[in-house]
């Protein structure tokens, strides 16, 4: 029906453009576009919905801050609970050590391929904690946990080589020959304890 209307108005629009002049047919020209701008954002309304007209994925509802808020306490409490009561089972950790990840848990023996500037029988604190959890909750750092939060402790058990790995390079027909032999530092630790704080921020 718009459209229909706007074609009318043209066509009476170019039957007075020959009749009056051109002062007065510019004063229609804007008359007619403000009408077809109207009807147009009329019409932008009642587009039918179709797999066109939304996006393929599914609307994103945020939750209510107020009600995230209330969530979130609850949950803490109820991880401070367990931890006073000590009903959480064992704890696991994942933590960041010489260039790699490692999940381990208290009393696992890890084996790194580097030298550690620590003597055999020395404690350390693993402080790079990306994760620590249990059997009914688990904390997530981003991306570490704070120090003060958890504490990993190990033992440096034994410090040694790798078995030797021979890396041979030969090239027949013109006597060359090459042999090197690879021995890689190791180092062994044993996890000791991993301790969370009493209570949670």
């Amino acid at each position: 029906m718009a459209v229909w209307a706007s074609a009318v108005s043209v066509v009476t629009l170019g039957r007075l453009l020959s009749r009056a002049g051109v002062r007065s047919a510019s004063l229609f020209w804007s008359t007619a576009r403000s009408q077809s701008s109207q009807s147009t954002s009329s019409k932008q309304g009642l587009v039918p919905k179709t797999s066109l007209s939304l996006p393929p994925w599914p609307e994103i509802k945020l939750p209510d801050p107020v009600e995230e808020a209330k969530q979130h306490r609850e949950i803490v409490h109820h991880v401070n609970e367990l931890i006073a009561t000590g009903q959480y089972g064992r704890l696991f950790a994942v933590v960041h050590f010489a260039s790699r990840q490692w999940k381990i848990t208290s009393e696992d023996l890890i084996l790194i391929e580097n030298h550690i500037p620590a003597e055999c029988g020395d404690r350390i604190r693993m402080e790079k904690v990306l994760l620590v959890g249990a059997d009914n909750f688990t904390l997530l750092g981003k991306p570490l946990l704070g120090k003060d939060l958890v504490r990993v402790e190990a033992t440096i058990l034994e410090k040694t080589e790798s078995w030797p790995k021979v890396n041979m390079r030969f090239l027949r027909k013109v006597h060359y020959q090459r042999k090197r032999i690879i021995l890689q530092p190791q180092t062994v630790l044993r996890i000791n304890t991993i301790e969370i704080a009493p209570v949670l921020s």
